[in-house]
């Protein structure tokens, strides 16, 4: 077959496939922002359900959400991030390094319901801790984790050689040079992993509903209980007693995962012209 032929073949299938990723997430977007814009208002994202929690505002499952995905950032960050550190700079290169990459390119691969069944028999029940915030969040870390180690490993490795050169030519240590020169040239990148592994814990659903429980109250302690926005939307599609509140809950939940999206191609943008 005539090369030319074949190239414009593989770019048809390629420009196919753009499109068609395109088109369906705009007409996804287009979907929940034509139903669930009438519902956006200052009562319904301040106020408090009323009722049978089908009326009314979402404001506890907003905080929910922000509390348990924070909650769980602060467990992932540190643990991750020394995990890369070591992988990276410190561990000598061989089959035990390819194993913990393959258990967390692994991990990364479990399902959410998995996992939540996890947390469910490992923190709700093994370790008594109860549904709760921190049942969640140690479920959700677990998510998370993966995506922040591989993330943070790589920006870590793209910091030049030379700049290392030139801390120890200065006489710093290993971990004067890590902690001073390497981690901040190579933060941009590991703030975009975070960023993008938040995005991805705002709208999990099957960890939080095992974990979290289902209770409408606003959260002070770790241990207290709460529902996220991604279960409430999922109570309201299901039992079908608010489909707008649930088309609304949608839209914010869309907009919230969005903005974490743009800040992260944005932080990313504003590093390679640095």
């Amino acid at each position: 077959m005539n090369k030319r032929v074949v190239n414009w073949v593989a770019l048809g299938l390629l420009w196919t496939a753009a499109v068609t990723t395109v088109v369906v997430l705009f007409a996804v977007i287009l979907y929940v922002f034509v139903n669930g814009i009438g519902q956006l208002s200052f009562e319904f994202i301040f106020t408090w359900p009323k009722g049978v929690n089908a009326e009314g505002g979402i404001w506890p499952t907003i905080v929910s959400t922000l509390y348990v995905t924070a909650l769980a950032m602060l467990i992932v960050t540190p643990i991750a991030v020394l995990a890369a550190v070591y992988l990276a700079e410190y561990a000598v290169q061989g089959r035990l390094v390819n194993t913990i990459r393959f258990a967390a390119d692994s991990l990364a691969s479990v399902p959410s319901i998995v996992m939540g069944l996890f947390g469910l028999a490992l923190f709700v029940e093994a370790m008594e801790i109860g549904f709760s915030m921190l049942s969640a969040a140690l479920a959700l870390s677990f998510l998370m984790l993966p995506i922040v180690m591989r993330t943070t490993e790589e920006a870590i490795r793209s910091v030049p050689k030379y700049i290392r050169w030139g801390s120890y030519g200065l006489g710093a240590t290993k971990w004067q040079t890590v902690r001073r020169t390497v981690i901040p040239a190579a933060m941009p990148r590991i703030l975009t992993g975070l960023i993008l592994a938040t995005g991805r814990a705002v709208g999990e659903t099957a960890v939080v509903i095992y974990t979290m429980g289902q209770a409408i109250n606003l959260p002070i302690s770790p241990l207290d209980s709460g529902r996220p926005m991604t279960v409430h939307l999922y109570l309201l599609a299901m039992e079908g007693i608010n489909l707008p509140a649930a088309y609304g809950t949608a839209l914010l939940l869309m907009i919230m995962i969005l903005v974490f999206n743009l800040s992260a191609r944005y932080i990313l943008r504003r590093a390679r012209k640095v």
